[in-house]
């Protein structure tokens, strides 16, 4: 196994009303590759396969994921922030304080 993840989240990134594909955004549980540290932030390549617990992305690695996990969709020209370590809720939190703020 290669990365195993917890508190994680399906995003999809959209354009208006299109989807431009979905990733995987979760904690870092062990990673047998090195590729990241444990409670460290993963964000991954586009998704191709979810296999129940087990997620494979373009990459062609191999995610798996622990507990029930979430659903969540972005806009594009926020995928920075989702990649940068902010998770999906804090980035629509982070929306809504944009539009409500004084002109």
């Amino acid at each position: 196994m290669n990365t195993v993840i917890k508190d994680w989240c399906i995003v999809d990134v959209k354009d208006g009303d299109c989807l431009i594909g979905s990733v995987l955004w979760g904690i870092v549980v062990d990673d047998s590759s090195f590729r990241f540290s444990v409670n460290d932030y993963v964000c991954t390549s586009e998704i191709t396969k979810v296999y129940h617990q087990l997620i494979k992305t373009t990459s062609n690695s191999i995610y798996q994921v622990l507990g029930k996990g979430h659903h969540a969709s972005i806009e594009y020209y926020d995928f920075e922030l989702l990649r940068n370590g902010f998770n999906p809720q804090q980035i629509n939190e982070l929306r809504v304080l944009v539009t409500k703020r004084p002109h």
